[in-house]
Formats: C-alpha cells, sequence, structure tokens
C-alpha cells in the first residue's frame, strides 16, 4: 500500500527541491543562501548540487514544473516571493497534479490496483466513484462471510448457484454490480466461493437488482435462494414479497411485478422478496433484495 502523499514526498518534492536549488546557485545565491530559501539544510543543497538526488525524470519533463520552478525561483531572487508565497505557488501544483494528472499517474503506478478499478476518481475526494466501488465490494465480501460461515447456507444454494451482488448508487448496467465471478455452490454441504468479487460477473442476479431498482426500489444488494413456499412465507412475515412471471423476459417481468406491488414510500428503499416458481427449463428462484448486500446477507442467515 503507497499513498499519494508518498509519491509526493519521494519523487516530487526532492526533485522539485533539487530543481530549485540548481535555478538558485544558477542565479548566483551561495549554498547558505539557497538552504534558507527553501528551509533546508546546506548538506541537503551540498547533496543537490552534487547530483546525490536522484530526479524523477517524468517530473523533471513536465513544463508546468519547469515553469514553476523558473517562477518561483526568480521571485525568490527579485524578492517578490516570500518563501511562503513559493510553498503556496508549490502547493497549488501538487493539488493540481493529484487530481488525474501527473502524480495521480505516478500513483498508480505504484499502485497498480487504482488503474485497475476502471473509474474517474480524485484519491482525495470523499464522494469519488472509486471510494464507492470499494465501499460496494467491501459490503460484498461481508454478505459472503456471513453466508459461508453460517451452517445451513448450503442447503438454500439453488441447482444453478447462488450469488451476493450490490450496485453503485447510480447503477445502469450489469458493469455497475459487484457480485462473485461465477457463482457460489453446494459442494458436499459446504458453499464454495469461486473468486474475489468484481465489477460486471453477475448477469442474472444483477439483471433482477437493476430491473427492481427501476421500478422504484432503493435497494442496492441482492441474494439469491433455492425457492420453497415455506422460504416465501417465512421472508414475507418480515418483508414485502412479489412474484414475477418466469416465462417472460427477466428485467420486464420483475420491473412490471416491482411497480405493481402495494408498497409504502417507506419501503422503497427497505427490503423486498422477490420470487419466480418456475417455468419449462427455468428454476424457481427467491431473490432477497436489501438496502446493502450485507443486509441482504444477515436476512438470509436468519432463515436458517
Amino acid at each position: 500500500m503507497r499513498f499519494i502523499e508518498e509519491v509526493v514526498v519521494d519523487e516530487f518534492l526532492p526533485t522539485v527541491r533539487s530543481m530549485l536549488a540548481e535555478d538558485l546557485r544558477d542565479r548566483g545565491f551561495t549554498q547558505s543562501e539557497v538552504a534558507d530559501a527553501l528551509g533546508i539544510s546546506q548538506s541537503a543543497v551540498s547533496k543537490y548540487a552534487a547530483g546525490d538526488v536522484a530526479r524523477h525524470e517524468d517530473i523533471v519533463a513536465d513544463e508546468r514544473v519547469r515553469d514553476l520552478v523558473e517562477r518561483v525561483g526568480e521571485g525568490l531572487a527579485s524578492g517578490d516571493l516570500t518563501p511562503v508565497a513559493a510553498l503556496v505557488e508549490i502547493e497549488v501544483l501538487i493539488r493540481q497534479l493529484e487530481e488525474g494528472d501527473l502524480l495521480a499517474d505516478l500513483h498508480e503506478a505504484a499502485m497498480p490496483g487504482l488503474a485497475d478499478a476502471d473509474v474517474e476518481f480524485s484519491v482525495h475526494d470523499p464522494d469519488s466513484g472509486l471510494r464507492e466501488r470499494e465501499r460496494v465490494l467491501t459490503s460484498v465480501r461481508r454478505g459472503l462471510r456471513t453466508l459461508t460461515n453460517a451452517s445451513g447456507f448450503a442447503g438454500l444454494i439453488p441447482n444453478v448457484g447462488a450469488n451476493v451482488a450490490e450496485c453503485t448508487d447510480d447503477a445502469a448496467t450489469v458493469d455497475d454490480v459487484a457480485a462473485v465471478p461465477g457463482r457460489l455452490v453446494d459442494v458436499k454441504g459446504r458453499a464454495m466461493v469461486p473468486g474475489e468479487p468484481e465489477f460486471g460477473v453477475s448477469e442474472h442476479v444483477a439483471t433482477v437488482l437493476l430491473a427492481a431498482r427501476e421500478a422504484g426500489s432503493g435497494v442496492r444488494g441482492a441474494v439469491n435462494l433455492r425457492y420453497g413456499p415455506e422460504t416465501v412465507a417465512a421472508l414475507g412475515e418480515s418483508h414485502p414479497t412479489v412474484e414475477f412471471d418466469a416465462e417472460r423476459e427477466t428485467r420486464e417481468a420483475v420491473a412490471d411485478a416491482v411497480a405493481a406491488a402495494d408498497r409504502s414510500a417507506d419501503d422503497e428503499a427497505e427490503t423486498l422478496v422477490a420470487y419466480q416458481t418456475g417455468a419449462v427449463g427455468v428454476e424457481p428462484i427467491v431473490y432477497v433484495l436489501a438496502p446493502t448486500a450485507a443486509e441482504a446477507a444477515r436476512i438470509v442467515r436468519g432463515l436458517l
């Protein structure tokens, strides 16, 4: 794990200080004056002058960095810039380069998982798409632990397999839904998880979840189960239930059933149980829909 602040401290600042030290020396500053202007020790200036501090080539080559060094160097030499003003100028550029720019690119190179997120983000933004996607993945993992650690859950897995899913707040397609690649299966009475949760790997459960949301439900998490009248009845004691037609296209059938259900406004972001009783070549299935994947898993565990 490497933070973007470490990229700034370990790569950006040594490079910029070295460039500034060189610039000021070229303007006639003594080693002592350079140290005072930059707020560093004379030994550090000596290392910069001797080339003992490595410079990052990408930072040196950036035109904005070179312009900054020239402006700050000229300002310090002329007295137009105080060290505090110079600090502010450098901080402004750092923040700019952190926002999907040079420093963000260097951070991604140090943390390849950031590039794999495939979403626009700012690492400092509390509402960034990256943070939301990681929150969703965390919720799915919690849901998986809740179910796989529960004795008897394997018995609720349908023949086609089960899954645990959650979507982002603005989900529009299956690519916005995180779930287990493949499906959870019953192996000798134990639920086996084939891999870590990912986005865009669940077609069927994601379709049901998105359809419910299109119909006005605020649910974001889902778990599918083996159908049984007793299961639907048990869930129906605490949660609204809707039946949809297995012979119709799933997304349309679920959306129509949820839209037609007699739910109050307070139910929009609450739990919902959608189920179908099967058709030719279609296994009957129950879907527990909840505000999060972790909450849907807790509801399912309550059946055991």
